[in-house]
């Protein structure tokens, strides 16, 4: 084949494979799935965020016509093997005082924020199980609330669990450096308090979960998820069968963000109930079933110390955060404050930190990981703390960020919370975006627009770092077929990423083959035996690594295969343009048809049979820290406080690294800055 049979497809522009079915309505969501003889499950839930479950009388809904059955948790909750399971440690600073909650699918006795369930109703359709839901009747006794995760903290407040001192959930603590003498050092210390607000996922698709059980081949569960075999791992614990005996697939997924990466007890009780009626059971929710009961983010509350030389260098930073987890810890509930923690240095240069966490019980949904999960916040907390010290200190915003950068040379940088930073060009980033808005001009339009009145102008700068890339590994296999087809698995599940596209792009330049060739299959435990998942930006640098190594091994074996067929030896083979040939002699060459014939042939040698598939678990060599700048410019009435954007004024640049190459873009809307 030649060069233009085979273009470069990773960085080129190519249409994406995913998207024909999804913009043309032909896409199978968990709602979609066609079940044979499938009852509906529906919940009972709580209307009050703490209450005494004094009765519940089911037999209204259970004389409706299409009702099958009413569950509570007396009947469910002692059929599983173990509750639900949360984090128990950090990998960074130390994670203490861990309250260890016992937390099953439906209340017992209790409710403790609005929406948990205390009963489940299977119906023959979802329109009778809406009416068999209303007709259960509860009799709850209203307790006391705690909202406010201060208040839940402190002397005589509300338990959310009676067993819980205090309502601490834990304490997390991290130490770097001196902060003590750092701050006693310092000519200028400011602090600020922040309240990050509690945020609702809001996917495009509610979670939905449907099951079927199968006798001796076991149980199927398809699941709006973003970590399918996490997912098999976590219910096949629960229900106290072996992992090999429930399938889960995530069809398509109308989006995750991090609340899909978690187990639910949807999920739990689609299995339970599929095996004790024997049929298949299906779950979707509502939008506001969804506002209810899906983890919500953020909520926290955090003060931050800053210290600073005269000229604005900074020496330390004291962080103290109290994180609202809600009533429950899910999966990851404990860790989340550690990334802000860690994250606290941001793109600057010290080396002392103090960082302390706690988290407290109240009566909400419990809190998870969504969009960033503690980095965000991170960001957010040390650009306002550079801003202030900025303020005092009379210099500018910019010129303050530039005198605390870490400089180019010093990386790999490591920071006071001991991660190591690998690379980063933040003024560089920083300049870019200065460019881009002209900066300086729009210092004098706002120095004008004071002394003239009218509209003021506001003008905001932010610089960060992000920690993304997460381990411990991720599954690739990549498999050459007889006729030529390549076939990728994943253990990444996307959830609109578009990783069909990109993890083809990848294999399809690694083995030269045409982009048509590849198959990418994903998000079915049946099909691909490992897998960690999509979360925390990880997907690109450490599942697309896995499908480059594995293609990249399989490219290696088919070169073994091809030297046989030519009769020379491997090193003097190379795969170019598509085809096999000798180093030095382009007319003696191989075909990928002939080559993967060969791979097939039963008259191969022993010693290169399976050489056209490779699995493998790439273990990344550590975590990645992408960085940028932002800005946005607001116009202010100082009369009613009305904001608005200035027209064009958002922008923001990127420094993007590759394996082999870097490009830095930006943009003003959807353009891009070079």
């Amino acid at each position: 084949m030649t060069r233009d049979a085979i273009p470069q497809f990773v960085g080129a522009r190519v249409r994406r494979r995913e998207d024909p079915a999804l913009v043309t309505g032909r896409g199978n969501f968990v709602a979609d799935i066609p079940l044979e003889n499938a009852a509906t499950m529906a919940f009972v839930r709580s209307p009050y965020a703490h209450a005494n479950v004094r009765s519940i009388d089911a037999r209204g809904a259970l004389s409706l016509p299409g009702v099958i059955t009413v569950f509570t948790a007396e009947d469910l909750n002692p059929r599983f093997m173990k509750p639900f399971s949360f984090a128990k440690s950090s990998d960074n600073g130390n994670l203490e005082k861990l309250f260890e909650q016992k937390r099953f699918p439906l209340a017992a006795g209790r409710v403790r924020h609005v929406g948990e369930p205390v009963a489940v109703v299977i119906a023959e359709n979802p329109y009778v199980a809406a009416d068999a839901v209303d007709a259960v009747v509860v009799d709850y006794d209203p307790l006391p609330v705690v909202t406010d995760p201060e208040v839940a903290l402190s002397e005589g407040a509300q338990l959310v669990h009676e067993t819980c001192p205090r309502n601490r959930g834990f304490e997390w603590r991290l130490d770097g450096g001196d902060i003590d003498a750092a701050m006693s050092q310092a000519d200028k210390v400011v602090e600020l308090r922040v309240v990050i607000q509690r945020i609702i996922p809001n996917a495009m698709e509610p979670r939905a979960a449907a099951a079927t059980y199968d006798g001796a081949d076991g149980f199927t569960l398809w699941a709006s998820t973003q970590i399918p075999h996490g997912l098999r791992d976590a219910v096949a614990g629960m229900l106290g069968i072996e992992e090999k005996q429930l399938r889960v697939i995530a069809p398509e997924v109308g989006g995750g963000f991090g609340a899909k990466a978690n187990v639910y007890a949807e999920d739990v009780l689609a299995v339970l109930l599929a095996r004790h009626l024997r049929r298949s059971i299906r779950w979707v929710a509502s939008k506001s079933e969804d506002y209810l009961t899906t983890s919500h983010g953020r909520d926290q509350i955090a003060v931050l110390r800053l210290g600073a030389t005269a000229d604005g260098r900074i020496v330390g930073a004291d962080l103290s955060v109290t994180m609202d987890c809600g009533a429950y810890f899910s999966g990851a509930t404990p860790i989340i404050p550690a990334f802000t923690g860690i994250m606290i240095p941001g793109v600057y240069d010290f080396q002392n930190v103090r960082a302390r966490a706690v988290g407290a019980f109240t009566n909400k949904v419990w809190s998870e990981p969504y969009r960033g999960a503690g980095r965000p916040e991170a960001a957010y907390l040390i650009e306002r703390g550079i801003d202030k010290l900025a303020d005092v200190l009379a210099i500018d915003p910019i010129e303050i960020r530039r005198r605390n950068f870490i400089a180019p040379e010093k990386f790999p940088y490591k920071t006071a919370t001991g991660l190591t930073y690998d690379s980063g060009e933040y003024a560089r980033a920083l300049d870019k975006l200065l460019e881009h808005v002209d900066y300086e001009k729009l210092r004098e339009d706002q120095a004008k627009r004071r002394e003239a009145g009218g509209k003021l102008l506001g003008i905001g700068v932010a610089t960060y770092v992000e920690i993304c890339g997460f381990g411990p590994w991720e599954h690739s296999t990549v498999r050459v077929a007889a006729d030529g087809k390549v076939t990728v698995l994943t253990g990444t599940s996307p959830h609109g990423q578009g990783h069909a596209t990109s993890w083809a792009q990848i294999a399809a330049d690694t083995l030269q083959v045409p982009i048509e060739s590849v198959e990418v299959l994903h998000g079915d435990t049946g099909i691909v035996p490992k897998g960690i998942g999509t979360f925390g930006s990880r997907s690109a640098p450490v599942g697309g690594a896995a499908v480059f190594q594995s293609a990249e091994e399989v490219r290696e074996g088919a070169k073994a295969i091809a030297a046989h067929l030519l009769e020379v030896a491997a090193a003097d083979v190379r795969l170019e343009e598509g085809s096999f040939h000798v180093v030095g002699m382009r007319s003696r060459s191989v075909s990928w048809q002939d080559v993967a014939a060969a791979g097939h042939s039963e008259e191969l040698p022993e010693q290169l049979r399976g050489k056209l598939n490779k699995a493998l678990e790439f273990v990344p060599a550590g975590d990645t820290y992408p960085f940028g700048a932002h800005a946005c410019v607001l116009e202010i009435d100082p009369d009613t406080g009305e904001i608005e954007p200035t027209p064009g004024s958002r922008a923001g640049a990127r420094w993007y690294r590759s394996r082999d190459r870097a490009s830095l873009v930006g943009g003003r809307g959807v353009r891009r800055v070079r």
